[in-house]
């Protein structure tokens, strides 16, 4: 039954001239653009096998050290290692892996991406109205539909799961660092100014400085997202935790996608701890001098 809603658009003819469009970049430009992805898909790989190749002891230390630095609770320190010791214990070690580093490398690629662009907003109401609206259709679109393509780009495989990752996870740091920045006192900048400050060394010596705890705020909620894509990246050959999720779903076996969910909220409060410390103690130190 038709709904007698007046098409003002020709849907099809739309639809079509889209993934027409879309074909003729991927026969044109999809060799380039794989190379150009080359040297991230080589630093995602180094990070998973270098992880693989310590041996599991030494990994657990080195995690549990960094969230005694950032804590300077021996408690928490102790709940890193037993959480880990467990994800091993049931047989999810090498997929635990291959988890962290993928969220290892869409963290990194974000904030490098994430940051200068927030700053850039901060300095900019223009380039702040055009971006807001591209944050909100970034942070609502279903990420499924990122992944189309992605896949038609590249493939199946890590490139597209990374990259789907990356735009899922950046917004947070985007938009934090934007409102940090704009949030420093002005008379602290009007302050800095009189004292012949140049614009570089406002940025650098005073507002990054005193916006790091929101920015630190915004790095976390990225953290989390993108460990949050990994059953979604999964489906398109990332591998890892999701996988384990994924082959639980479709084999109907109840077991192994709750052990996997299980290992995934370890990630998830370990690297949640970490960088909630971590952010606290900026905050405490810049508060104190």
């Amino acid at each position: 039954m038709e709904s007698g809603f007046p098409e003002l658009i020709n849907t099809r003819g739309l639809r079509l001239a889209i993934d027409d469009a879309f074909n003729w970049v991927v026969i044109e430009w999809g060799r380039q653009l794989e190379l150009l992805f080359l040297p991230v898909l080589r630093l995602l790989n180094s990070i998973e096998d270098g992880l693989l190749w310590l041996p599991w002891y030494v990994v657990i230390l080195a995690i549990a050290g960094l969230g005694y630095l950032a804590t300077r609770s021996i408690m928490t320190a102790i709940g890193i290692v037993i959480m880990l010791f467990l994800t091993g214990l049931i047989g999810l070690w090498e997929p635990a892996m291959a988890t962290i580093a993928l969220m290892l490398t869409a963290t990194a690629l974000a904030i490098i991406i994430g940051i200068p662009l927030g700053i850039l907003m901060s300095r900019s109401d223009g380039m702040q109205s055009i971006m807001l609206p591209i944050l909100d259709v970034m942070q609502t679109m279903p990420i499924f539909v990122y992944l189309i393509p992605f896949v038609m780009l590249f493939g199946p495989g890590k490139i597209p799961a990374l990259l789907a990752t990356i735009v899922f996870a950046v917004p947070p740091v985007i938009r934090l660092t934007n409102l940090g920045i704009r949030q420093v006192d002005a008379e602290v900048i009007e302050a800095v100014t009189a004292f012949g400050a140049t614009s570089g060394q406002r940025l650098f010596s005073v507002q990054i400085p005193l916006a790091l705890p929101t920015i630190m705020a915004g790095i976390n909620q990225t953290t989390m997202m993108a460990l949050s894509m990994v059953v979604i990246a999964s489906m398109i050959g990332a591998g890892g935790l999701g996988y384990q999720v994924l082959q639980g779903i479709q084999r109907l076996e109840v077991s192994r996608g709750l052990l996997a969910g299980l290992a995934i909220v370890f990630l998830a409060i370990i690297f949640d701890r970490i960088a909630q410390a971590y952010g606290r103690r900026v905050q405490q130190h810049l508060q104190s001098s």
